[in-house]
């Protein structure tokens, strides 16, 4: 880790509305979601040095490159796009804070998914086949160590000893935290409306473990993950500003970053040795840290990490997370960030942060910031 005295800063941090696939953002593209945020994003910096993207599903042609361009900043502006599956948008931002370091000029990194409408693909016709769709792309090179998400969440569920129960009461909750933030404005500054949505469209006011308990299991007879119990299919997208140490604006100081892999059959459990990694590259410990940002990809899932890492789930996502917001692949690692913006810069609240993300195939991306104000 570099010293303090030499971490970059995010000194902006903005995000769209998360639409479910398929409704609100269903129209827009990766690229007009992405460039919705950067043009407010970088507004009152200098021109960036790089762009840097995460994307899972898009069309390919360095969406971050086209993003830029729609955007409106200078095409003298590099780009690039990257790919490391759900930890895209907290990768991005990792590697836009080492470019900051390189180049000492700001770098706008972040990371966007529309699923509404990724191109469909399709395996080449072979032995006289027809061509196969394919829906998504494989995380392991043998089928065997590449399960569905949704199963191998439930398996880490059972294998953890988390109750049905237990997921449920969490996935209520966060739908209530996500919904009161809602209602109290807590989101507002934060969201850049696209389309004509300023707020998300997932979160449910009446979300209860009861409710939820009704709903049957999703991806095997007898397990425990459901649909409501599971992140939703999304689209948005999320950018952050990184400017030098130099820079006298408030905003988040990149303390340590930290990527992991694991068992690729049990991916959701990746981010456990991201935190610890991060954790001690910033020479804190979970108890040192004020607001907590995981990726809620399945309430099994993030029980699991919680009691892998002896972490209280009361303290994560205080304001709700992805069960109830919802999961845009490419972006949600960008999103946590947004999320420790708002709470430790614009709501001053708490002085170290935390963000970390599972992948598909085995991995997790984490990141320790701490306030500067």
């Amino acid at each position: 880790m570099a010293s303090r005295k030499d971490a970059p800063v995010i000194v902006a941090a903005l995000r769209t509305p998360i639409g479910t696939a398929g409704k609100a953002l269903a129209s827009v593209d990766a690229a007009h979601l992405a460039a919705s945020v950067l043009a407010r994003v970088g507004a009152d910096l200098p021109a960036p040095a790089d762009v840097v993207l995460g994307n899972c599903t898009g069309p390919g042609g360095d969406v971050a490159r086209v993003a830029t361009l729609a955007a409106g900043l200078p095409d003298t502006v590099p780009a690039v796009t990257v790919d490391r599956q759900c930890g895209s948008g907290l990768a991005a931002v990792e590697l836009g804070a080492a470019l900051v370091r390189e180049r000492d000029a700001v770098v706008l990194a972040g990371g966007v998914e529309s699923a509404s409408t990724a191109p469909w693909r399709f395996w080449p016709p072979a032995d006289g086949a027809a061509p196969r769709r394919y829906q998504r792309a494989p995380f392991s090179p043998e089928p065997e160590t590449d399960p569905d998400m949704g199963l191998a969440a439930d398996l880490l569920a059972e294998e953890a000893g988390v109750s049905r129960a237990r997921q449920d009461a969490y996935a209520a909750r966060s739908h209530q935290r996500a919904w009161a933030a809602i209602e109290s404005g807590r989101f507002g500054d934060e969201i850049v409306p696209v389309a004509g949505i300023s707020r998300d469209q997932r979160p449910r006011p009446g979300m209860t473990p009861d409710r939820l308990g009704r709903l049957p299991a999703a991806f095997r007879e007898g397990g425990s993950v459901t649909a409501g119990n599971s992140c939703g299919i999304s689209d948005g997208a999320a950018v952050v500003a990184i400017a030098p140490a130099s820079t006298q604006l408030p905003g988040l100081r990149v303390l340590a970053t930290a990527s992991a892999g694991v068992d690729p059959r049990r991916p959701g459990i990746g981010l456990v040795p991201a935190v610890t990694r991060a954790l001690k590259y910033a020479a804190l410990r979970l108890g040192d840290i004020d607001v907590i940002e995981l990726n809620e990809a399945f309430a099994g899932q993030v029980l699991a990490c919680c009691d892998a890492l002896a972490l209280d789930p009361e303290r994560v996502c205080r304001q709700g997370g992805a069960l109830a917001l919802g999961h845009p692949w490419g972006a949600s690692g960008a999103v946590l960030v947004v999320r420790l913006f708002t709470q430790m810069v614009r709501e001053g609240s708490g002085r170290f942060g935390l963000a970390a993300i599972a992948v598909g195939g085995g991995q997790g991306v984490a990141m320790v910031v701490e306030a500067c104000r």
